[in-house]
């Protein structure tokens, strides 16, 4: 299938897992527990969050901070410092800006996913896993290991999603304890 085209059918699988999102409220018994958006954006909630210095450099260094600044929506999957590690700091300067912005290409996916429209679309799935594309064409993989959500991708990079996600005015940021890209 052309790239077109698969870029034509991320919209239609933002949707779908969007809309399972007030399913998997109620199923859970919830209220709408997905918190409401702050006036925050992306590049402001990655910046604050203390435990996401590295990736916000990379971010800076990408040249990124006005797109996760702009109209959006937009999931992060932002690994956190130690999931980062010494990567982070060698996509520093100016001759690693390439790298850094796909490497957070390979990380963001359109629209906002909330962890409860990730759950009900895998829950939807039959439990066996919802894909969506990223920004850098790629596929994650969405599956549930026990209680946690294991984020899979085509090159075999995991990573789970930890800590607290949060809603801003222009998507989600969704921590994750790994890097979504292989080591070359």
């Amino acid at each position: 299938m052309s790239n077109q085209r698969l870029w034509a059918l991320a919209p239609l699988m933002v949707l779908s897992l969007a809309a399972c999102g007030g399913e998997a409220d109620k199923a859970e018994g919830g209220d709408g527990a997905t918190p409401a958006p702050s006036s925050k954006t992306l590049a402001a909630a990655i910046g604050d969050e203390g435990d996401l210095d590295t990736l916000e450099g990379v971010v800076k260094n990408a040249g990124l901070s006005d797109v996760l600044e702009g109209k959006g929506p937009y999931t992060v999957f932002a690994p956190a410092n130690a999931a980062l590690g010494t990567a982070g700091a060698d996509l520093a300067g100016e001759a690693m800006k390439a790298q850094s912005a796909a490497l957070l290409r390979a990380h963001i996916v359109p629209g906002a996913l909330t962890r409860a429209d990730i759950m009900a679309a895998i829950e939807r799935s039959g439990g066996g896993g919802v894909q969506i594309r990223t920004m850098s064409d790629g596929l994650l993989t969405f599956s549930k290991d026990g209680d946690a959500v294991v984020v899979t991708a085509a090159d075999g990079a995991t990573a789970r999603l930890t800590g607290e996600e949060t809603v801003v005015s222009n998507g989600v940021v969704q921590p994750v304890d790994g890097v979504l890209v292989k080591a070359g």
